[in-house]
């Protein structure tokens, strides 16, 4: 295995290819380790979540070149003040985050890394600090053994709930799956807006010349509620406009509106990626309350998630009561970090 480190911009985008097929292959492809998603995203360093950093991208290449694993890192201080290498994404924007490398040599791979990291030839740091692993990764067992192979001080700490929702073949015997009382609201809250004295419909943004307006709309939506709007500084703005543009452009981004007559009343921003829906944010109107426009627009996604053959629909980090309710079930994203 031959280590190769990226140090720059102009490197981590050379390998837009290569780092895609080998993340298809990955024991967890998820969206926040795509290419243009990290590039995005250290374009503006987590919408302004982090003041500086360095990029330290660590590949692994075997005997023919061919690249087999990637551990997409920078250097920067940790909250706790840290000198740190962290996962490019980290933390509050990316709900997951991992290595990229097949299961079949992710061992090989950790333990090539950790040798690599703890060598003369490695940048200091005092903590690898790697926040929104999955708690099923296969990387958290095997970067427990790597650490302790070279005497390394390893933890783990659970930090958040990521509820996910199993799809079934088709929208009743998925609704059959769901708490009784649960089931009959749904089904009331959409029925009570299709008999609206006005038109109650919904729509996927496909029209890109139109993209932007449709971005400002959803962000006004966000803006509704006092923390996303506390949330939604200027850069974070901009974060999250390009990363709309960039998945819009890649071909998974699925921004939907709930509208009321002329009037939009919610919105989801979600990702349509690898067979499955990943619910990233949303905005309400609140003016439209009282049609629950998003548990209805949330219905209708569902129903054309499992009508389009998705296997799962992803709610994400955090434990809203909703969640649980149309079905979610818990997952947790955790915190691994080793120590010299």
């Amino acid at each position: 295995m031959q280590i190769e480190i990226l140090r720059t911009l102009s490197e981590l985008e050379n390998i837009a290819d290569e780092w895609n097929q080998l993340l298809e292959k990955s024991a967890n492809n998820v969206p926040f380790l795509r290419h243009e998603y990290l590039t995005t995203w250290w374009g503006t360093l987590g919408g302004g979540e982090w003041q500086s950093g360095e990029l330290y991208i660590v590949l692994a290449r075997n005997e023919t070149g061919e690249l087999i694993g990637i551990a997409p890192l920078f250097l920067t201080k940790n909250l706790a003040g840290q000198d740190a290498l962290m996962f490019l994404g980290s933390i509050e924007i990316s709900d997951y985050l991992d290595l990229i490398v097949a299961e079949e040599v992710l061992l090989e791979f950790v333990e090539g890394l950790l040798e690599h990291l703890t060598s003369p030839d490695a940048p200091p740091w005092e903590v690898l600090d790697w926040y929104n692993l999955l708690d099923d990764s296969p990387t958290l067992p095997t970067l427990e053994a790597g650490a302790k192979k070279l005497g390394l001080n390893y933890s783990l700490e659970k930090l958040q709930p990521s509820p996910r929702i199993s799809l079934a073949s088709d929208w009743e015997e998925y609704l059959l799956g769901i708490q009784g009382k649960q089931r009959r609201e749904i089904r009331r809250k959409v029925r009570r807006a299709e008999g609206f004295y006005v038109p109650v419909e919904w729509y996927t943004v496909e029209d890109e010349d139109k993209l932007d307006d449709e971005i400002d709309a959803f962000l006004d939506l966000m803006a509704h509620d006092s923390e996303k709007d506390a949330f939604l500084t200027e850069v974070m703005r901009s974060q999250m406009r390009t990363s709309v543009h960039t998945a819009f452009r890649e071909g998974w981004l699925q921004l939907s509106f709930l509208t009321v007559g002329d009037e939009k009343a919610a919105a989801y921003l979600n990702f349509d990626y690898a067979n499955q829906i990943w619910v990233y944010n949303s905005g309400i109107n609140f003016k439209f309350n009282e049609l629950s426009p998003g548990w209805v627009l949330l219905a209708y996604l569902i129903e054309w998630a499992i009508d389009n053959g998705r296997e799962y629909f992803d709610m994400m980090r955090g434990d809203e009561i909703y969640k649980y309710r149309f079905g979610g079930v818990d997952r947790f994203v955790m915190r691994a970090q080793i120590r010299r």
